[in-house]
């Protein structure tokens, strides 16, 4: 099998920018990184500021990356987050806890960078706005980029392959329902909250039953007169949430009335002041131009192989950290490994007949077990088999079973509601003696 070096585009730089940047220069690519903003970090670049449309409907708003509020925590032990061969450990000076604040993730990654020599890769302050083949039988992409210097100026270049890392944190999901144009409050995603104050003293209603959700509604709790979560199913009752003297669990909004009514599917109701959208995003790429051969189908980004190569562009065009609900850290690490390697040549990919076979193998599964097409990255209890496919592409040992083990227990923690699991892990959990003796 031949091996080749390569012009390569990577479009963005938070974690999967980072990482692919690091394993296509580790392949001898030569590697040019485009990110918008002035800063490395992606989504854990907090920004205090909140974008003018607060559901994020306005296609016109200045659009505010990230989506991370003041409080966060990251969900998952440290231990977990960190990458195979650049531990996730803590420095001095740092937040040393199991599950610290994103200013320690954010830190991590500029360490990452500086370590590895990526900062002088990136292009900061350069937006693409198109990514097209330079024709219908080239592998070449054109990149148009600017900057916000010269926002009428653009900038064209040809690279032989791109793979796209920009993630998709910018177009708000909305629960929608009857009423909610003329409902009176305030409706906001999550996309746009920072801080609790804003709910001081109000009766919210929190959509959702995701990470974020769970944050945001035992944030709010502590200032809030009442937080109402309504969850996106139907089979869920009213009650009242234990250990919360002011939190209430509903079944999904059945609609709204102009006199602040909302109407949940179980036939409880309140009157509210604020709606918080904590119903995740949908996957935007305006710049990339395939005429129609990628799409996005019911937010799902297909036809993609195993998430990553569309069938008749791979492996000229890719995409890395797609799938999502699970500890993206790692997926993210394998799908780089594995794209610069079959970039360089070490590692190939099946024919094109082959991997358009899987993808509908993967699409007639999906309905066939009743899920709507939009669960397709969303790997859940899948998560650990797709990471051992990849390591299995890539001659890697298997991975260790308390990876597994640990993500599970946080997973059970975090949807119980348990306020205190992160500062009581070190001291709850049985297996936290096997991956000290596994030599993390």
């Amino acid at each position: 099998m031949f091996e080749q070096s390569l012009q390569v585009a990577v479009i963005g730089a938070g974690m999967a920018g980072l990482l692919t940047a690091r394993e296509l220069k580790r392949e001898g690519h030569r590697v040019i990184v485009f990110e918008k903003s002035n800063r490395l970090g992606g989504t854990w670049l907090y920004d205090p500021r909140v974008e003018t449309d607060p559901l994020g409907l306005d296609q016109g708003r200045e659009i505010v990356h990230s989506s991370m509020y003041r409080s966060l925590r990251v969900n998952l032990p440290r231990r977990l987050m960190g990458f195979l061969d650049y531990p996730f450990s803590p420095k001095e000076g740092g937040d040393p806890r199991e599950f610290p604040g994103h200013e320690e993730v954010l830190r991590y990654l500029e360490d990452f960078a500086r370590d590895f020599g990526l900062i002088e890769l990136i292009r900061f302050g350069h937006e693409v706005v198109r990514v097209e083949r330079v024709n219908e039988v080239s592998h070449e992409w054109v990149i148009e980029s600017r900057t916000r210097k010269s926002e009428s100026q653009v900038e064209e270049e040809v690279f032989e392959a791109v793979v796209v890392c920009n993630g998709h944190h910018t177009e708000p999901i909305i629960a929608e329902f009857p009423g909610m144009d003329i409902w009176p409050g305030v409706q906001v995603h999550s996309h746009n909250y920072r801080t609790p104050e804003s709910c001081q003293n109000q009766i919210v209603v929190v959509v959702g039953n995701g990470p974020s959700a769970h944050d945001i509604l035992r944030e709010i709790s502590s200032v809030a007169k009442e937080v109402h979560q309504a969850l996106r199913v139907s089979d869920v009752h009213f009650k009242k949430l234990e250990n919360h003297n002011n939190i209430w669990q509903h079944s999904v909004i059945k609609c709204a009335d102009e006199d602040g009514k909302v109407v949940f599917q179980d036939g409880s109701f309140v009157y509210a002041d604020v709606i918080i959208h904590c119903t995740g995003f949908k996957y935007h790429f305006p710049f990339l131009r395939t005429n129609g051969i990628v799409s996005v189908d019911d937010n799902c980004v297909g036809p993609l192989y195993k998430h990553v190569f569309p069938p008749c562009l791979a492996p000229w065009l890719s995409f890395v950290g797609l799938p999502y609900k699970g500890s993206p850290s790692l997926i993210i690490e394998l799908q780089s490994r594995w794209v610069a390697k079959v970039l360089s040549g070490k590692v190939a990919l099946p024919s094109e007949e082959e991997m358009a076979s899987s993808v509908e193998e993967l699409y007639q599964h999906m309905k066939e077990s009743g899920l709507p097409k939009h669960h397709t990255h969303q790997l859940q209890q899948n998560k650990f088999e797709y990471e051992n496919w990849l390591v299995t592409q890539l001659g890697l040992p298997p991975l260790e079973q308390w990876r597994e083990e640990m993500y599970f227990y946080a997973l059970q923690k975090i949807t119980s509601h348990d306020d205190e699991f992160r500062d009581t892990w070190d001291v709850s959990h049985r297996w936290i003696e096997v991956y000290k003796r596994d030599g993390y």
